[in-house]
C-alpha cells in the first residue's frame, strides 16, 4: 500500500471508513458542479463508488484518498491509466491542496514508471481545475462538445496532456 507524504497532505489508499467523509464531497452541490455524475443521492450510492475506487487494479490505476490533519478531504490519482482526476471537499478550496494532491500523485507515478503521458478532460467553465493543471504543466491538446451527460444536461470538455519528460524537466 502506497502512502505519499507531502507538506500539508497524506495521500492513501481508500478504506470503508471514508464513506461518511466521501459521502459529505460527492452529495454536495458544490463540490461536485463538474463531476462526472450529479451529486450522490444517498449513501448506498457512495458506496458503490468508494468499493470501485477501492478496487482499482494496479494494473489499471492508482487513486487515492487525500487527507489534511488525518481528515479525509478529497481524491486524486488515476481511476484508469492515463487519465488524472481529483475533487476536493470545498471547504478544503483555496489554499492550493489540489494543486499538492494532484501534484504528489502525477510525481508518484512518473516516478514509478507507471504511464508515459498523463491526461485530463475538464469541463471549460471549470476555470480552477484549468489553472491547477496548467500549473502543473499540463498543456491543452483539444476540445470536443457533448461529451458528457450529467443528470439531463450535456457538457463539453477540454482535454490535457502532461508527458513525463517535461514533468521531469520542471525541477
Amino acid at each position: 500500500m502506497t502512502v505519499l507524504v507531502t507538506e500539508r497532505l497524506r495521500l492513501r489508499s481508500a478504506r470503508p471508513g471514508d464513506l461518511a467523509a466521501f459521502h459529505a464531497i460527492l452529495s454536495d452541490v458544490e463540490a461536485t458542479r463538474y463531476w462526472s455524475t450529479p451529486p450522490h443521492r444517498d449513501l448506498e450510492q457512495t458506496r458503490i463508488w468508494l468499493d470501485s475506487m477501492m478496487s482499482i487494479p494496479a494494473d489499471e490505476g492508482v487513486d487515492f484518498v487525500v487527507e489534511l490533519a488525518g481528515e479525509a478531504i478529497g481524491k486524486a490519482g488515476f481511476y484508469r491509466w492515463p487519465e488524472v482526476g481529483f475533487i476536493l471537499a470545498p471547504k478544503a478550496w483555496g489554499r492550493g491542496l489540489a494543486r499538492e494532491a494532484v501534484g504528489a500523485a502525477v510525481d508518484h507515478v512518473f516516478r514509478e514508471g507507471l504511464t508515459e503521458v498523463a491526461t485530463a478532460d475538464v469541463d471549460p467553465e471549470n476555470l480552477p481545475s484549468i489553472r491547477l493543471l496548467e500549473r502543473l504543466g499540463f498543456e491543452r491538446t483539444g476540445s470536443a462538445e457533448r461529451t458528457w451527460n450529467i443528470g439531463g444536461v450535456w457538457k463539453d470538455s477540454l482535454y490535457f496532456a502532461l508527458i513525463r519528460d517535461r514533468w521531469a524537466a520542471r525541477i
